[in-house]
């Protein structure tokens, strides 16, 4: 299940209402955009620190231990977190600001009996979080029952290239996380995102130059050997539906699959609106194209569940 949400209070918001109305055992993951309860858009420590959580006692940590015992099911959710007073620090951004780091972008993960598997902090910090949060030290990945088996775990930005690496080219990246899931074997990688629209086509019902940009930063999980530009023109031209430039239905191999799950922001925050989005990718090393298999809309504010992969005659969502 996946949610492409505006942050609420929680309880009076009808995608959460929708969760709870979901019987046990009927889904394996929940995913919850970064930061969903609190909002993402703060301009420094002091506005954000009244909506700062302790880890595993906080709000949001409390709500995703009881869905998840609720309905038997992995779930994963971003949140502010506070840190503990030790680690606290005063910083210097390179514009010359001096700013203290008093929290961290961070996700929790809980089990279907409700207790904490894991969590972890954003590594590759967007400006917005410079002016707050303390970055975390690398990508995390839990080895949990299947149908999850491995699963790796990022947020945002940590889909983009990390300072103090440049891009280099598209052959030879940097493509952090992808790499990362290589190099961990990952089955299923969650991208929890407040990821801004691109103002590209605003008439479209999706934001497809996101999409796009999401996959190409995941090259590693789906390119051939051979160099190939992604995408071409021919695909450019055809942003049309979920089949269009994402490649569906193209270049599946058996075995070599990894399910993407970018489960994204939607709405406006202070001036800031969010790409929406939300995404299901399945893509196989080699295989020449990723596959969009689902994805919502920019504007889209809903709890959906994507069924994967889809039995005959399924909805799948």
């Amino acid at each position: 299940m996946s949610r492409n949400v505006a942050p609420s209070s929680g309880e009076t918001d009808e995608p959460v209402r929708m969760l709870y109305r979901l019987r046990p055992n009927t889904v394996d993951l929940v995913c919850l955009p970064e930061m969903i309860f609190t909002g993402y858009v703060f301009p420094d420590a002091d506005a954000i620190s009244p909506s700062l959580e302790e880890p595993r006692t906080g709000p949001t940590s409390r709500f995703c231990a009881e869905l998840a015992a609720r309905l038997h099911c992995h779930v994963v959710a971003g949140y502010p977190e506070r840190l503990p007073l030790h680690e606290v620090e005063h910083t210097e951004l390179t514009d010359g600001r001096t700013i203290r780091r008093v929290g961290a972008n961070a996700a929790a993960l809980y089990g279907p009996d409700g207790n904490f598997v894991g969590e972890y902090r954003k590594t590759n910090l967007y400006d917005t979080d410079m002016t707050w949060a303390k970055p975390g030290t690398g990508f995390v990945t839990f080895h949990l029952p299947p149908p999850l088996t491995t699963l790796s775990l990022g947020i945002c930005m940590d889909l983009n290239v990390q300072p103090p690496a440049e891009w280099a080219g598209l052959d030879t990246g940097p493509y952090e996380i992808a790499e990362y899931c290589v190099a961990q074997r990952t089955r299923v990688l969650v991208l929890l995102n407040a990821w801004l629209d691109s103002k590209e086509a605003p008439e479209e019902e999706k934001d497809w130059r996101t999409i796009n940009y999401w996959a190409l930063r995941l090259r590693p999980l789906w390119a051939k050997a051979i160099a190939e530009g992604w995408p071409d023109s021919d695909d450019e031209d055809q942003q049309s539906d979920d089949s269009h430039s994402a490649g569906e239905e193209a270049g599946r191999q058996p075995g070599e699959e990894l399910l993407v799950v970018i489960c994204n922001r939607t709405g406006t925050e202070n001036g800031v609106t969010f790409a929406g989005s939300s995404s299901l990718f399945s893509m196989s090393r080699n295989s020449g194209r990723p596959r969009l298999v689902r994805a919502l809309g920019r504007h889209q504010e809903a709890a959906v569940v994507w069924t994967y992969p889809k039995s005959q005659g399924s909805a799948g969502g």
